[in-house]
This record gives structure tokens, C-alpha cells and sequence, in this order.
């Protein structure tokens, strides 16, 4: 059946309890941590509203002209669900559960993924399902081996623009008012790229071993100005203690 802007009917329907998902592992080691990363960072900088969702190889929902469509991201974000979490425990439905996905990330691996594919017939590819069916705003594409990464904008028209970053090698992300960009450096025994957030003035969010690192070195730092401000108090104790000596062997007795 084809499926093109003029033939396609898509609707938001519950996806029936004893519908088979696809529990296929990932097939590639570097996702999860990858995955994980970004939403540690977000809600360690309070960035995670309690009604948000983050969706990690989670599928995805619609109905397109009758029939069930499931499509797990690498990594997305909803602003908002408007059920509790209990129902979305197995698959998100957009619009009949909450807010259209923000945005979607892809992680290329080893094996190929689809993540290009705008093949409307059922069952669509995931480019055509991301941004015809499901309409979301922005669409990220990463090669965590080489470090490249691809940012999709929806435009007037209704497709898929790529973007070019800005000065820092970055994307803004409006709806989550955040940038998204490539980091180099090490996690959980991984040594490579990876995506982080960076907020609105540049800073950047960190993960949880990194705020622990910053924690210790203030405090180091408060420690060291602590010693400081005792050795220039002893410094100055003794200065007095010399002066007062130095006055007493003239005859003179200070004043207390």
C-alpha cells in the first residue's frame, strides 16, 4: 500500500496490550551509553521535567492507514505525556499520550539501520515515519566512531533541511532550548565522541562524574583559601609579636 501525502491517513490509537513488540538488544555496545548519557546530563541540570520522557530503543506509535507502526529511536525526547507512566511502559503513542517528540536521535552502527530511508509504503522507513507521519522537528543523525554528526530541521514545506552548525560546531535545539553538539573525551571506560547539551549561554551540562570532580576541587579550592587566610593570620600574629619586642626593647610598652 502506498503511503504519500495524498493516500496516507495516519491516526492515534493504543497500541493493543498483546501487540508483539520487536525485543531485539541493540547491535552495537557504544548506544546505551551514548543513550544514557544525554538524559543524565539533562536531569542532573534540572532539565528533566517530571511529565517529560526521555525514550531509549522505544518504540515509537502510530496507525498509519489502519495499520500499526512502531519505530524504536536511539534516543528522543518529549516534552510532555499527559498519562501516567504506567501506560506508556511499552511504547508512546504522540497526541494520544502527550506532545510529539522534540526531537530524535539515531546512532549509526555497525549495521545499517534505515536511518536514511524515506520509503512511504508500509511499513515506512524511518526518515518518511519521523518526519512525514510523525512530524517531528528535529531529526539528529550521529557516527560515534568518526564523530560526525547530522542535524535535521523541518522546514515550512513540511521536509527534512539539513543545518549547518554554529561557530562552536553546534545545533540549537528551540524546543528544548538547548544545543547539541560533539564531545571528545572519556565515559565509563569508552574513550571516543559523543553528544552533549550545552545551554543557551554556552555552559556545558554535566554528567554525574563530573559534577563530583567540580564538587571536590571547589571544595578543594574553599580548603586552600581557608589555609591561606591562616597563614597570613599567623603572618600577621607574628609581625605584632616582633613589632611588640622590637618596642619593648626601646622602652616602650605598647598599648594593649
Amino acid at each position: 500500500m502506498l503511503a504519500n501525502a495524498a493516500t496516507y491517513e495516519v491516526t492515534w490509537e493504543k497500541l493493543p496490550d498483546d501487540f508483539v513488540l520487536d525485543d531485539q538488544p541493540v547491535d552495537n555496545i557504544n548506544q546505551p551509553p551514548l543513550a544514557a548519557a544525554l538524559t543524565e546530563s539533562l536531569e542532573l541540570a534540572g532539565r528533566l521535567p517530571s511529565n517529560a520522557l526521555t525514550l531509549t530503543h522505544y518504540g515509537i506509535c502510530a496507525t498509519l492507514n489502519g495499520q500499526f507502526v512502531v519505530k524504536a529511536t536511539d534516543w528522543g525526547y518529549v516534552p510532555s505525556i499527559r498519562v501516567p507512566r504506567a501506560e506508556v511502559k511499552r511504547s508512546y503513542t504522540p497526541r494520544l499520550q502527550g506532545d510529539i517528540p522534540a526531537i530524535v536521535m539515531e546512532l549509526i552502527s555497525d549495521t545499517e539501520g534505515g536511518e536514511y530511508s524515506s520509503k512511504p509504503t508500509y511499513p515506512p522507513g524511518k526518515w518518511f515515519y519521523y518526519e512525514q507521519v510523525l512530524q517531528v522537528p528535529n531529526y539528529a543523525i550521529f557516527e560515534p566512531d568518526e564523530g560526525v554528526l547530522e542535524v535535521y530541521q523541518r522546514d515550512d514545506s513540511g521536509r527534512y533541511q539539513l543545518q549547518s552548525p554554529d561557530a562552536n560546531q553546534r545545533y540549537w535545539i528551540a524546543e528544548m532550548n538547548l544545543f547539541l553538539g560533539v564531545w571528545q573525551g572519556s565515559r565509563e571506560n569508552r574513550t571516543g565522541y559523543c553528544l552533549r547539551w550545552w545551554g543557551d549561554r554556552g555552559e556545558l551540562l554535566l554528567w554525574g562524574s563530573e559534577l563530583a570532580i567540580k564538587e571536590r576541587q571547589e571544595k578543594n579550592a574553599v580548603q586552600q583559601q581557608l589555609k591561606q587566610e591562616r597563614q597570613r593570620a599567623e603572618q600577621e600574629r607574628q609581625r605584632a609579636e616582633k613589632l611588640v619586642a622590637q618596642l619593648k626593647a626601646l622602652g616602650v610598652e605598647p598599648e594593649t
